[in-house]
């Protein structure tokens, strides 16, 4: 492994969201890759006074323990078009502060404003999302992503999403395209139609 583990936390009006979704990976992780859960006890996290009102994003950085947090007022950046690109090499299983891999992937980007990776013939993650898409009567969301997050497994545990194998040919079968992840709920991210995605040539 190198560096260190990151979690991204939504912080609203002053507390920490889904919070029991990113202890269970911050559990998981530690338990991977250092043979202990450690005592990364994100309940401990003490949000500062500035944070008491609006939207910040909590950066939680650790290893065995937490090592930094540090909170930044946040909005939901736009994201109007994706480029399918092809990552099959690419392992992000944990989430780890340093994304290298993911950012040499985002340059690649041309005139989209984001990737959306494609892994193994089925698409996954973009840089930084998870996705979930609508087929005019369910969600669905892709059963292999490069990485778990924590947003996506809160609604798959409701019942919200379904996991599915989506080759890139398919993407025209649905009818919106939405990004989610820790800071962006289903309703909140960005939205796509399949003509948004420029196809891999």
């Amino acid at each position: 492994m190198k560096g260190l583990l990151l979690e991204t936390i939504r912080c609203e009006r002053g507390e920490l969201q889904n919070l029991e979704w990113h202890q269970e990976r911050a559990g998981r992780s530690c338990r991977a890759l250092f043979g202990t859960a450690g005592s990364v006890d994100l309940q401990q996290i003490v949000v500062p006074r500035e944070a008491d009102q609006g939207l910040f994003k909590c950066r939680v950085l650790y290893d065995t323990r937490i090592r930094k947090a540090e909170f930044t007022p946040y909005a939901i950046r736009p994201v109007r078009k994706l480029m399918l690109i092809r990552a099959d090499k690419l392992e992000y299983t944990y989430k780890l502060a340093n994304r290298t891999e993911i950012q040499n992937f985002f340059a690649r980007r041309g005139t989209a404003d984001d990737i959306l990776l494609v892994k193994n013939g089925c698409i996954t993650d973009t840089s930084y999302a998870n996705i979930a898409l609508f087929d005019g009567s369910s969600w669905y969301t892709p059963s292999n992503p490069l990485l778990e997050g924590t947003r996506r497994a809160s609604l798959l545990a409701a019942g919200i999403l379904s996991p599915a194998k989506i080759p890139p040919h398919t993407l025209g079968d649905f009818q919106e395209i939405r990004l989610i992840n820790a800071m962006m709920g289903l309703e909140e991210g960005p939205r796509f139609h399949p003509q948004d995605i420029i196809q891999i040539t």
